[in-house]
Formats: structure tokens, sequence, C-alpha cells
């Protein structure tokens, strides 16, 4: 695996299914655990947030999560994780990134609205200036705040409208959060011009999916891992390349998916599904997008010219515009034909 490493490590990347403040790094997140001391429950020594992001199933995820979330007080604080995360997907290759941000958990925490988008875009630009990455928004409700959360992300999204801002998404739990309920936002959103990709499929079954597409109108699915099990299902979706943003560790440590070897990665890409490979929330779930391409390596067997595919899927399957499709699939293709 030493030489796919290094050729992992080299290949250019788009990542489309990672969290704002699940990509905190220790250092992050420990920095703004010890300014908020005593008043929260997260560690403010790095060397024991490991132990902490032990999730004992999905629920307790969301909980660990959230404490997290409540680390993030002003737009300060914002900007500072916002840039870090950059830099991280940066060091990685990662040359365009579409990140999911829940802007409700922050106004109703205290900052507002404009102050939240302004530090979002800020960071950004700088980014763009400092590390050569393209960053993209999705606003996305965090389900289990219910309709208030979805009203409220749909009246920051369009009376915001940061320049970033590319769609709208549903995440948190799915047990107890059906998808249709989400329509009229979901409806609303896409009126204004933004894509739809809601989470689905991650901890229930494939009818979560087809809610997603059907009411939804999902134009890529976040997870949708249980599509392996319809397959009528896997048929439409590998008809339509609807894009599939699959996060294998993610899955095991949130307890989705029992272990590796169990994954169902092998299935969706031989059903011919625009599988793309993610990190999620990579330092809670001790991964890195580079990890998980070698994860995706080890469960099909893959070797570089897979690996590039799936770089390419990645493109393919995000809203960037063809320049810029154009410009990194070629990046990826002179880079596989100079590891040759």
């Amino acid at each position: 695996m030493t030489d796919l490493t290094t050729f992992i490590a080299g290949l250019p990347k788009v990542e489309l299914h990672v969290h704002h403040v699940g990509s905190a790094s220790p250092h992050i997140v420990a920095e703004l655990a010890a300014r908020h001391e005593g008043r929260s429950p997260v560690p403010a020594d790095p060397a024991a947030l490991a132990s902490y992001f032990e999730f004992r199933d999905f629920a307790h995820f969301v909980e660990v999560y959230l404490s997290v979330v409540d680390l993030i007080r002003d737009p300060e604080d914002v900007w500072l994780l916002t840039h870090e995360v950059a830099r991280e997907l940066a060091r990685q290759q990662v040359r365009y990134a579409e990140l999911t941000i829940t802007p409700y958990s922050h106004v109703r925490r205290g900052i507002p609205a404009p102050a939240f988008c302004e530090a979002i875009e800020d960071a950004r630009k700088r980014a763009a200036a400092d590390f050569g990455l393209e960053l993209r928004w999705c606003f996305d409700i965090p389900g289990e705040a219910g309709l208030p959360a979805a009203e409220e992300t749909l009246r920051i999204a369009l009376d915001e409208r940061p320049d970033g801002l590319i769609s709208f998404g549903l995440g948190g739990p799915e047990i107890g959060v059906p998808r249709p309920q989400f329509r009229p936002f979901f409806d609303q959103a896409r009126a204004a011009g933004l894509h739809s990709v809601p989470h689905a499929g991650e901890t229930t079954g494939p009818q979560t999916v087809w809610d997603a597409l059907n009411e939804l109108g999902a134009e890529r699915i976040g997870h949708g891992i249980s599509a392996a099990q319809d397959p009528e299902l896997l048929a439409h979706l590998a008809e339509r390349q609807i894009g599939m943003e699959i996060c294998p560790t993610s899955n095991v440590r949130t307890r989705a998916v029992a272990n590796l070897d169990e994954h169902p990665l092998p299935r969706l890409v031989e059903a011919g599904l625009l599988v793309t490979i993610n990190s999620d929330d990579p330092p809670m779930f001790g991964t890195t997008l580079n990890d998980e391409y070698a994860v995706a390596a080890q469960l099909l067997g893959a070797g570089p010219g897979e690996l590039a595919a799936l770089a390419r899927n990645a493109v393919t399957a995000s809203f960037m515009d063809l320049a810029g499709k154009q410009r990194i699939t070629a990046e990826i293709d002179a880079y596989l034909a100079s590891a040759g």
C-alpha cells in the first residue's frame, strides 16, 4: 500500500461531503474548549479528544457533535474554523470542496446570520488566495430540530445568499425525521436556484432514499448506503447517475455499518452508480480524505486507475462550472499519466 498511499497523497481531489464543524481539527477543538473551559464537556486536551469521539451509536454522535457546535461562539471562531478546514483540505490536494454548513445551529446560539455569512465568505476568499482551494457552501437543515430549523435555514439562505452558497441539504438523524415533511422548504430552495443534496439512507432503509429523490428532488444523496438493499433503487440511481456521497469510515464509526468488511461500497460501484469518496467529519472519525481513498482501495481492490476514476466521479457529481470541471479532470488525468 506504500506506493498507493503516495499516489493517493498527490491525487488532485474534490470533496463533496464534509461538515464544517465536524472538520474542526483536535488542535482547534481543544483551543476553543480552552476558551470556554468549565462551560463545555469537550476536553481542552487534544489527546483526550480521541476517547471523547468514541461514539456508542448515531444518537450519541449527534450529541457529541452538538457539544462541539456549542464551542463556536462568535464570528472570529467561525472564521478560524473555516480557514483551518480549508488548510487541511488543501494539504490533501483538494482543489474544490462543497462544505456542509448548518447556520441555524450558530444563529440560535447568538451569532447573527449576516455576521456568520460574512465570516464564512471572508474565510472562503482567503482560502482561495492562501491555498488555491475553491470552497462552496451547502446550507443544511439539522433534522433533529424540526420544521422551525428548516424555516430558519431557508430564510438565512434566501435572505443572506452568500456568494459561495450553491446547495440546500438535510442532515442529522434519519430515524423519526421523515424526509417528506421538508418538501416545501426544498421546493423553495430549488426555485431559488439552489441544488438539492439531502442525507438519506445512512441509518434507515432504501425508502428514505426514494423519499429524498421523489419528495426533495435530490440531485445527490448524502451517504445512501442502504440503496444496496434495493435492486430497483440501484438501477434508478445508476440510470440517472445520481451522485452518491460515500463516507466509509463514518458509517463504521457511527455504527451505521458493523465493520468495513460489511460496507456496501463494492455493491454500489458494481451496480454502476456515480460513487464519490468523502470524509464526512474527519477528525471526529479519526480519518482524512486521503485515508478514505485508501479504504476505498482496500474495499474495491483498486489501483491508481480506479482511484483516479473515483476522483473524476467527484468532479462530475460536483456543482462546479464546466470550465472548473474540465480543469480539474485534466489535472487528474495528467497526474495519473505521470504516475504510470
